[in-house]
C-alpha cells in the first residue's frame, strides 16, 4: 500500500502518532471535565447567563493577546516541550481550583482569574499541538491522522462531561483534582515523543516574521475563507454557554443533564470522525464544507426550539457531526497548504480565529441571553450562521469551487 493510498488503519500502527493521540485524549478529557465543573459552579453561585459568558471572555483574552508570541514559540522551539509545559500549567490551574474548593475560598472572581491562567496555557497548547502532528506522521497519512486526532477530542468530549457531571454529584474538588492528574500524565506522554522530522530553519525575530502567519493567510483566499467561515459560524451558532441554563431551568435536570447535552454533540462528531478516517473526502470538498456549516446552523435553530432532552440531544449530535466535517476539511487544507517552518505561526492565527470563536461565541450568547432571553439568543445565532454561509459563498468563490482538498498543497510551495 503506497503512502498516497494508505490503508484505513495504517495511522493507528504508527507508534509516535498513537502516543500523541493518547496525550491528546487525556488533555481533552481533562478540559471537558473542567468545563462542565466550572460552568456549573459559576451558574450555581450567580445564576447569571452573563457570568457564564464571562468564562468564555476571560479565555479569549490570552488567546488574542498572545497570538503572535505563540506562533513564534511553536516555530522556534521544540514543539513537544512547549506543549508539555502548557499542559503542566493547565494541571497547576486545576490544582488551584481543587484547593480553593476544599478551602471554601472560591468565588466568581477567583474562578475567573484561574480560568485566565488556564486560558493562557491553552493559548500555547492548541497551535503547538496542530503544528506538531505533521512532524509525527508521513504526509500521506496526514489527512487520516487529522481525522483520527480529532476523534480523540470527540471521545473526550463524550466521556469527559459524563465523568465530570457524575463526579460533581460526589465532589467538585474531586473533578478538579482528577483534571490536574490527567494533564500531568498527558504532559509526560508528549515530552517523550520522538518526531520523525524537525523544523528546518529558525528565522530571526523581526516584525516581518512575527506577522508572517497573518500575511500568509491573507494572501491565500481558500485558507482565509475557510477560517472566516468557521469563525463567524461558531461565534453565532455556539450554544455551549447556554447548556447549564437549558439543563437546569428548561429540562429541570442536574449536572448529569448538562453532561448528556455536551456528550451528545461530541457523539455526533465522533461518529463522523470515524467515517472520515476510514473514507477521506476526495471530491467536492468546498461544497461539502459549506453544506456542513449550513446544517450546523439549522441544528442550532432546532436546539433553540427544543422542549425535551431527546430533541435537544439529537440537535446537538447533528451540530457535532456537521462541525466535524468542516473541521477536517479546513485543518487538512491549512496543514497541507502551509510550509513546515511556518506551521506554528499559521496555526496560531488559525487558532485565534477558530479556537477563540468558541469563547467569543459563549460570550456572545451569554450577553444576548441577558439582554433578550435564552431562546432569542440561540435562534439569532442559528439564523446568523445560515446568513454567514450565504455571504461566504459570494465572498470566497474559490473555496466554494475547490474539489480535492489536497489541491491546496501547492500553496506551501509559493513565497509568502
Amino acid at each position: 500500500m503506497s503512502a498516497g493510498d494508505p490503508s484505513q488503519f495504517e495511522v493507528l500502527k504508527h507508534g509516535p502518532f498513537v502516543q500523541f493521540w493518547l496525550s491528546r485524549v487525556l488533555s481533552s478529557l481533562a478540559n471537558q471535565m473542567q468545563t462542565v465543573a466550572v460552568s456549573w459552579l459559576i451558574y450555581q453561585m450567580t445564576g447569571s447567563a452573563f457570568d457564564l459568558g464571562l468564562v468564555g471572555l476571560v479565555q479569549f483574552i490570552p488567546l488574542f493577546s498572545l497570538m503572535l508570541v505563540v506562533g513564534h514559540v511553536a516555530d522556534r522551539y521544540d514543539r513537544k516541550i512547549v506543549l508539555g509545559v502548557s499542559q503542566v500549567v493547565d494541571g497547576a490551574a486545576m490544582g488551584i481550583l481543587a484547593l480553593g474548593t476544599l478551602g471554601g475560598w472560591l468565588n466568581r472572581d477567583a474562578i475567573l482569574l484561574v480560568v485566565l491562567l488556564f486560558g493562557s496555557a491553552r493559548a500555547f497548547q492548541q497551535p503547538t499541538q496542530s503544528s506538531l502532528l505533521p512532524l509525527i506522521v508521513p504526509p500521506g497519512l496526514l489527512s487520516r491522522a487529522l481525522a483520527a486526532s480529532s476523534s480523540s477530542n470527540q471521545i473526550a468530549t463524550i466521556v469527559g462531561p459524563l465523568i465530570g457531571g457524575f463526579l460533581l454529584l460526589v465532589s467538585t474538588a474531586l473533578v478538579f483534582a482528577t483534571c490536574a492528574l490527567l494533564y500531568l500524565v498527558a504532559a509526560l506522554l508528549v515530552v517523550r515523543l520522538n518526531p520523525e522530522r524537525s523544523v528546518s530553519s529558525r528565522e530571526p525575530i523581526t516584525l516581518r516574521t512575527l506577522f508572517a502567519g497573518i500575511a500568509f493567510i491573507f494572501h491565500r483566499p481558500i485558507i482565509l475563507g475557510a477560517i472566516t467561515l468557521d469563525l463567524f459560524a461558531v461565534v453565532l451558532g455556539s450554544v455551549n454557554a447556554m447548556l447549564p441554563i437549558y439543563a437546569k431551568d428548561v429540562f429541570e435536570t442536574g449536572p448529569d443533564g448538562l453532561a448528556w447535552l455536551r456528550a451528545s454533540m461530541a457523539a455526533g462528531a465522533l461518529a463522523f470522525s470515524v467515517v472520515l478516517a476510514r473514507r477521506p473526502m476526495r471530491r467536492n470538498a468546498g461544497p461539502i464544507m459549506f453544506t456542513a456549516v449550513a446544517i450546523f446552523g439549522s441544528a442550532t435553530v432546532l436546539f433553540g426550539f427544543s422542549t425535551s432532552m431527546p430533541v435537544a440531544m439529537f440537535a446537538m449530535a447533528v451540530m457535532g457531526a456537521a462541525d466535524m466535517v468542516s473541521v477536517v476539511i479546513r485543518q487538512t487544507m491549512i496543514q497541507l497548504g502551509t510550509p513546515n517552518e511556518m506551521r506554528g505561526r499559521v496555526s496560531a492565527v488559525n487558532f485565534l480565529f477558530i479556537g477563540t470563536s468558541n469563547q467569543l461565541g459563549d460570550f456572545r450568547s451569554g450577553v444576548m441571553a441577558e439582554w433578550f432571553g435564552v431562546f432569542p439568543s440561540v435562534l439569532i445565532g442559528g439564523l446568523g450562521t445560515l446568513a454567514v454561509v450565504a455571504a461566504s459563498i459570494v465572498l470566497f468563490p474559490q473555496l466554494a469551487r475547490i474539489n480535492n482538498v489536497e489541491d491546496v498543497r501547492k500553496l506551501a510551495e509559493e513565497p509568502v
